[in-house]
């Protein structure tokens, strides 16, 4: 099922050179990961796909919706947007009036818009905080807060911008073991990220830009085992796997589990 569509995008603020260039990209259920260095253009991306900017030629279709036709908070019941920043999300003085307020602009009661909040909260594990005032918290506990308030809308398409920022090995594990509950819910999940043992461990797909164009689109793998071209893209190979390269292994290696499988069959 074709969940986002995107023809001939290209994106300029106010007239100035272009930010995106002549992008066409379709995206099923995939989990995937948009990588590139600063300025590549994916944060403009995402806010495209979201409806916060609109395509200056070209278009994007979700899930058969046109961007150009609808506002960002109509779109919001297909497609969710976590912000890098939490702070530039959470606008409320209580945890839960923050993760009710999406539901309840979706027009569900006040009962349902709590019991939506509440699973969500269950999720990233802050339901205990529900009276808290979010500023009171730290700032991983925020993007927590800040992914609960996007899950209790319950779009098909969530996009996690930087998640891992601020999180320590608790709070990565968890949102890694989100997204995938969430893949195999039949939704997908875009995330924007510079950390790319997260890419490994959570995404089967990778999209690389480089200024403003789409540089290469394929398998983590696939991604992964050119090295030279992704240090002209300013990035790097997960950890594990520059590891491999320094060995001199015969095989891209991904994780640690393939890492150990490697020598097990070698030996």
């Amino acid at each position: 099922m074709e969940m986002i569509k995107i023809k001939n995008l290209t994106f300029s603020y106010q007239g100035q050179t272009p930010v995106l260039k002549d992008i066409s990209l379709s995206f099923g259920n995939s989990p995937t990961a948009i990588i590139g260095q600063n300025g590549a253009g994916k944060t403009t991306l995402v806010k495209l796909l979201k409806g916060l900017l609109k395509p200056t030629s070209g278009d994007i279709l979700i899930q058969g919706r046109n961007t150009k036709e609808y506002s960002a908070a109509t779109l919001s019941r297909n497609i969710g947007l976590i912000f890098q920043n939490p702070n530039d999300q959470i606008f409320k003085n209580r945890v839960l009036d923050e993760v009710m307020f999406g539901p309840l602009n979706l027009k569900y009661s006040i009962k349902e818009a709590r019991k939506k909040s509440l699973e969500a909260l269950k999720l990233v594990q802050m339901e205990d905080k529900i009276d808290c005032n979010p500023y009171d918290l730290s700032l991983a506990e925020r993007k927590l807060i800040s992914i609960a308030s996007i899950l209790s809308m319950e779009p098909e398409i969530v996009i996690f911008d930087e998640p891992t920022i601020a999180q320590d090995y608790h709070g990565i594990e968890l949102i890694k073991e989100l997204i995938k509950k969430l893949s195999k819910e039949g939704k997908l999940v875009i995330t924007i990220t510079h950390d790319m043992d997260f890419v490994t461990e959570a995404f089967s797909r990778a999209i690389i830009l480089r200024d403003g164009s789409v540089i290469l689109d394929g398998t983590i793998r696939e991604v992964f085992s050119k090295p030279d071209l992704l240090r002209k893209s300013f990035l790097e190979q997960p950890h594990i796997t520059q590891l491999g390269e320094k060995l001199n292994l015969a095989q891209t290696i991904l994780s640690l589990e393939e890492f150990i499988q490697y020598f097990t069959t070698v030996s």
